[in-house]
């Protein structure tokens, strides 16, 4: 059985399609599976049970990338296709079933929603398939047992981006003698070349408590990474989706989006919306005493 699937450009929206996707290697385990995906998700699928190849599908203009697309997929004859584009090509393409997910429902978790496209109406928890080496890369980054705090701090657009200068206050006050994170470990996570953007954090941090992890190509080994967290507290991001998806204690800070509906995913999850006002929730009105009283309650919380 061939199955093509085909997911989303980033990394946030990618993880939550993994639910889907999971279930479908659960229900056919000798299937071929084809994945598409943005280029920046591409690690994320490297270990789906009878993966068959994963596509990088970069956005072209005019939509020209469906285009390239389908001049890859067109000469097979797929058994399934599952679209969570509704892309024409899913329509285009030789196929025995086509799963199109309809348009977006605003009023569930998109988690909630996507099953939809295989007929199922329970929310299809994300899953990350990480396998034991990575977790020894990990263990290499992160070694040994410490309390760790991994912030994440960047997101892809700034009005979803909480200050560098606010992080560097919450960290302090977090580690200041006697607080809920005196003596932690810090790692600071982020892409290649993002540290321009967060010196005044990763200044913040003393050197011999601090890691810092840009250069880390590989989504399933930051995965890992994020697994070995104490807690998590990061934007509205894929990492912070990815930290939910493996379970540990999330922090999401929210400004405009809406996170009853791409909120974190997971029980252990929790959100800090920015104050309304004016009709709009700034994440730059979203204060450090507010963020901090969050965490010292998830903290408290998780030690009972």
């Amino acid at each position: 059985m061939k199955i093509l699937f085909i997911s989303w450009t980033r990394i946030g929206d990618a993880v939550l399609s993994t639910g889907v996707l999971h279930e479908l290697t659960r229900r056919h385990p000798d299937a071929e599976i084809t994945v598409v995906c943005g280029p920046l998700a591409v690690s994320l699928f490297a270990n789906v049970p009878g993966l068959a190849r994963v596509i990088a599908l970069p956005k072209r203009r005019l939509n020209a990338h469906w285009i390239i697309l389908w001049r890859q997929v067109v000469g097979q004859s797929w058994d399934l296709v599952v679209d969570l584009r509704r892309s024409l090509t899913a329509y285009t393409l030789r196929a025995k079933q086509r799963c199109i997910l309809g348009r977006a429902d605003n009023t569930q978790h998109r988690v909630a929603w996507l099953p939809k496209v295989i007929g199922l109406s329970a929310p299809l928890n994300p899953h990350l398939w990480i396998d034991d080496a990575q977790h020894i890369a990990a263990a290499e980054i992160l070694p040994g047992h410490s309390p760790t705090l991994i912030i994440a701090p960047i997101a892809a657009r700034p009005e979803k981006t909480w200050s560098a200068e606010n992080f560097a206050d919450l960290v302090t006050k977090l580690r200041a003698p006697g607080a809920p994170c005196d003596g932690w470990r810090v790692a600071l996570l982020a892409g290649p070349g993002e540290e321009a953007k967060f010196r005044s954090l990763i200044d913040a941090v003393p050197s011999d408590s601090r890691i810092l992890i840009t250069d880390q190509a590989d989504l399933l080994v930051v995965a890992a990474v994020l697994a070995r967290a104490s807690i998590f507290i990061g934007n509205d991001s894929g990492l912070t989706h990815m930290a939910a998806a493996v379970g540990v204690p999330v922090l999401a800070l929210f400004g405009p989006t809406n996170p009853q509906h791409y909120g974190p995913w997971s029980e252990r999850a929790c959100v800090v919306e920015a104050p309304l006002a004016n009709g709009t929730r700034a994440i730059s009105n979203l204060d450090v005493p507010t963020v901090m009283t969050a965490v010292q309650k998830m903290l408290s919380q998780n030690q009972t």
